[in-house]
């Protein structure tokens, strides 16, 4: 908490004044907010999580191995925090593979417990999505295989156990996952201008999360009081380390930014309030950098922006107030009056020279218009998607393959919420009847819905089919989604029907 929170909870006089106010009710909102503005001291030094290519074996597929395990790991003095982690005590690889890869991973369960590991963005068959149907047993390994056939982007991966969820990615389990495209000429082309791609040099992720710590260091797990959201932590970690610092060495840094928080809302920008150029978000690349001064990402959204700065100089990546649309009251115990500053660029007294950027980057055709007709509507509420919550066995609808389809999505309750589909990478057709903002010009699997604004999406189901296997759709908002906030859908061949989802089938037991 900021000293500037501390004061206005222990002040006697402001404690004084909101009692006077509005008893405890106004104390309460009067200390509801977080204010850590040019409050951090950045001393540590940014963790980069470590870069996996994989292995390639006999038959050519690029080969990972993750063991799912306890760990300790030191988020402040004191106490190391008991955690989750992925060949890590906390977070795990960045995992790197290319467009036409064959990609393996061995997912080994060394924890007490039953998870699983969904390929968040990722376009492959739904047996090997790692959603709440594919659990993986303490002791037992699961390994997915698919070929990877999408843009460059930044994908992510995480747990998806069923009712689960919140509490596995809160307690660490969470990496990357970049997907690169050799065919994206204009990036490559240095006469064109490039973008910053050397990992961990000028391309840097930034996972970022937000935790909440007893007093004995671990992490609490009670939903906040006042809110509708789950846990709202006020201590962030970038990658695992709080107070972060990474230290700059050229003209311009690619920053790969990922809201892995479990209810959190970023709205991203520079204490100093200078631009940047964002040039990808969930599904890849963007036609054109756009240059903006603020980005804001629900939980599970990424943006890739591009940052410009001079020698010596230092900027500060800050999270401004995010825009929820909700009034007063919800607004401010859902974190949309909070100001938390995240990471500090310390740019080299030398830096050395960067690539102009790129004016075209990545065009898609477009799935859809405004005017096409809508498929499907879902009403997202409390705990349910159009008055149901979530059934293991029970299939939502049936989406036919090589088919495009627009669905119409819209949250009626004055609670933050997102929307995201496995699978597919969505287009945004429209917000409030009215033309997407440049930030949802790109590929997107999860967006933002703010209450009572109906939000087109056109979706593309192709080359994976499966009667008897289903992908999620579903609030991102974790504890949403564990309390029933989600669907299941299957796509199906032509002539198909879909088939019985079996109680047995959830389980993997694969080899001990």
């Amino acid at each position: 908490m900021s000293r500037r929170t501390l004061l206005k909870a222990g002040g006697g006089t402001v404690a004084a004044a909101a009692a006077a106010t509005g008893g405890v009710v106004g104390w309460m909102y009067t200390t509801g907010d977080i204010d850590a503005a040019g409050e951090v001291e950045f001393t540590n030094r940014l963790a980069i999580p470590p870069l996996d290519i994989g292995r390639r074996d006999s038959s050519g597929r690029r080969v990972f191995h993750l063991r799912a395990a306890k760990g300790e790991h030191r988020l402040r003095p004191g106490r190391p925090t008991e955690t989750w982690g992925l060949n890590a005590p906390y977070l795990g690889p960045t995992l790197r593979a290319a467009r036409g890869d064959t990609v393996a991973v061995n997912l080994y369960n060394d924890l007490p417990e039953t998870t699983s590991l969904h390929w968040h963005g990722m376009h492959l068959p739904a047996r090997m999505d790692g959603g709440p149907h594919q659990g993986v047993d303490p002791g037992r390994t699961w390994s997915p295989t698919w070929t990877i056939d999408q843009p460059a982007a930044t994908l992510w991966y995480h747990p998806h156990p069923h009712e689960q969820t919140a509490r596995h990615v809160y307690r660490g389990m969470a990496g990357m996952f970049i997907l690169d495209d050799d065919d994206d000429g204009a990036v490559r082309d240095a006469a064109r201008g490039a973008l910053p791609n050397r990992y961990g040099v000028d391309d840097i992720p930034v996972i970022v999360q937000d935790k909440r710590l007893d007093g004995d260091n671990q992490l609490d797990t009670s939903a906040h009081r006042m809110s509708g959201v789950g846990i709202l932590g006020d201590l962030i970690c970038v990658n695992g380390t709080t107070g972060p610092y990474h230290r700059v060495t050229t003209e311009r840094i690619r920053l790969r930014l990922l809201n892995a928080s479990n209810a959190r809302f970023y709205r991203f920008g520079f204490a100093d309030d200078r631009p940047f150029a964002l040039v990808g978000t969930d599904g890849g690349l963007l036609p054109a950098p756009h240059e903006t001064r603020r980005i804001q990402l629900s939980p599970a959204e990424r943006a890739e922006i591009v940052v410009t700065l001079k020698p010596g100089e230092r900027a500060v990546l800050r999270s401004f107030p995010p825009d929820l649309d909700l009034n007063l009251w919800d607004r401010r115990f859902n974190g949309g009056d909070d100001t938390l500053d995240i990471l500090q660029l310390r740019a080299a007294s030398r830096l050395a020279p960067s690539p102009k950027l790129p004016q075209r980057l990545a065009e898609a055709s477009a799935l859809a218009t405004t005017s096409t007709k809508v498929d499907r509507t879902f009403e997202l509420s409390s705990f349910s998607i159009n008055g149901k919550s979530m059934n293991m066995r029970r299939i939502d609808f049936t989406a036919p393959r090589d088919t495009t389809e627009v669905w119409e999505v819209t949250a009626i309750d004055a609670v933050p919420h997102n929307f995201h589909v496995h699978d597919v990478q969505f287009q945004v057709l429209s917000v409030g009847g009215k033309p997407p903002s440049p930030e949802l010009g790109g590929w997107k699997d999860t967006v933002h819905t703010p209450p009572g604004v109906p939000i087109r999406l056109a979706l593309r189901f192709r080359d994976h089919s499966d009667p008897g296997f289903p992908y999620m759709y579903h609030c991102h908002v974790l504890y949403h989604e564990d309390q029933g906030l989600m669907g299941q859908f299957v796509v199906v061949a032509p002539g198909q029907k879909p088939g019985r989802i079996g109680s047995g089938s959830s389980h993997h037991h694969g080899h001990s």
